[in-house]
């Protein structure tokens, strides 16, 4: 059947009860050991991606680097991660999902590691760039092992569940922060922030001995495996480039919004690291929340309504948030919204770029859509950095945000629902 253009293949009937309970209750046990690895590894890898804008205010202070500077550093980290993802899809297409997640966990756990050792902005700058190619692949192998696992029905649930996991990575790295600047100097502090992100490691020897290949995968590498610009093709063009506008205005909004926020709480609301982290819990919270409503409502709803809800909520909250006079109290309360919207939606995007290919093009396809968003989203943060010199942090993130929702809100309502559909070798 095709929708706008696009083929889509044959979809399943949506199971009766659309419960996050019933998809714990069942999943059996090959889905359960792979939602366990997949949730581990990208909430361990949001805790990593998380540590640098928790402590950019540290390092900036100690070794006097500008804000563009310092915005510049997140963006070649997200820019390298853009590159990671898609050579990591495709490879994946080649050698296999379960392999190619190993390999980049421990690439960005031995980068967040040598983060904690460099000696000047530079090597730090260094360090962070080598571990993007790791943190993009990571999500690239583990989104696509989760869609190809878990049966169509449960699909948007289990790999939605698994997205709350960045939340739970997120909040683990602010209370590690609260943690170990109550108890060192600031200058020390940062680096043993760091430290604390080469824990992705122990997680391979769970993959190594409990997850296996799915099969449709197994299968269509036994059919030979395509050139890397294939899905450009005739028939999957259209797919790749508004899969790739969905995912830049998603991306860019979301890292407009998260990687300035700390900062925006210290400079322009004059909140301590201390003083802020209950801010960035409520923050955390709300996008935990909205992690597994968006996961819930993509198999109840359909993608692109979850599409089209967030985003259009992430552009009011996010406006009243920096907009809007109020008091430090309220915003506590608003941090949980702007949390919810923010974030919600990533729990339909794994699903959904999973769907949109082939099986045989799908590492190729999922990882270039979602890391092509990945790095023009990456110029969000140097973007706002050097613009917050002039306009303040407030209005440079409002001025980003609300851009790059209103484009994601457009490419999903340019592309096909795929709830449900069946996944063939």
């Amino acid at each position: 059947m095709a929708d706008n253009g696009i083929t889509i293949e044959t979809a399943s009937p949506i199971a009766e009860s659309g419960s996050l309970a019933a998809l714990f209750r069942a999943m059996n046990p090959t889905e359960w050991r792979t939602f366990r690895a997949c949730a581990g590894g990208w909430g361990l890898d949001g805790m990593d991606f998380m540590l640098y804008p928790l402590i950019i205010g540290t390092i900036m202070h100690q070794w006097a680097v500008a804000p563009g500077p310092a915005g510049f550093a997140a963006t070649l980290t997200l820019l390298a991660s853009a590159i990671g993802g898609w050579l990591a899809g495709y490879v994946s297409d080649r050698i296999g999902r379960v392999r190619v997640l190993q390999i980049t966990i421990l690439w960005f756990s031995l980068f967040s590691l040598l983060s904690a050792f460099v000696q000047n902005f530079d090597q730090l700058i260094i360090c962070r760039a080598l571990l993007g190619f790791g943190f993009g692949g990571e999500w690239a192998a583990g989104a696509i092992l989760m869609g190809e696992t878990i049966r169509p029905q449960f699909r948007g649930r289990a790999v939605g569940s698994v997205q709350s996991a960045w939340a739970v990575g997120w909040g683990i790295a602010v209370l590690a922060q609260a943690i170990i600047f109550s108890i060192l100097p600031p200058a020390i502090a940062w680096r043993a922030m760091f430290a604390v992100g080469a824990l992705p490691a122990l997680l391979v020897l769970y993959l190594r001995r409990n997850v296996a290949e799915p099969a449709i995968s197994v299968a269509a590498r036994r059919t030979g495996t395509p050139g890397i610009l294939t899905i450009f093709g005739r028939e999957t063009i259209m797919i790749t480039l508004l899969g790739s506008l969905l995912s830049t205005g998603a991306q860019g909004g979301y890292y407009a919004i998260t990687f300035w926020l700390p900062t925006f709480l210290k400079v322009d609301r004059h909140l301590s690291v201390v003083g802020s982290t209950g801010y960035l819990a409520i923050l955390i919270a709300g996008s935990f929340i909205g992690y597994l409503a968006g996961a819930w409502l993509s198999d109840r709803l359909g993608r692109r309504k979850v599409f089209l809800i967030f985003s259009a909520g992430a552009i009011v909250t996010i406006l009243a948030y920096t907009q809007l006079t109020i008091l430090n109290d309220a915003m506590l309360v608003l941090g949980f919204p702007l949390g919810f919207f923010a974030s919600g939606y990533f729990s339909a995007m794994g699903p959904f770029l999973t769907e949109l290919f082939p099986t045989r093009l799908r590492g190729s396809g999922q990882g270039f859509t979602y890391n092509f968003g990945r790095g023009l989203g990456a110029l969000f943060p140097a973007l706002i950095g050097y613009l917050t010199q002039s306009i303040g942090y407030g209005n440079a993130i409002a001025i980003f945000a609300v851009a790059a929702y209103a484009l994601f809100f457009l490419a999903a309502f340019a592309l096909p629902e795929t709830r449900g559909r069946v996944l063939t070798a």
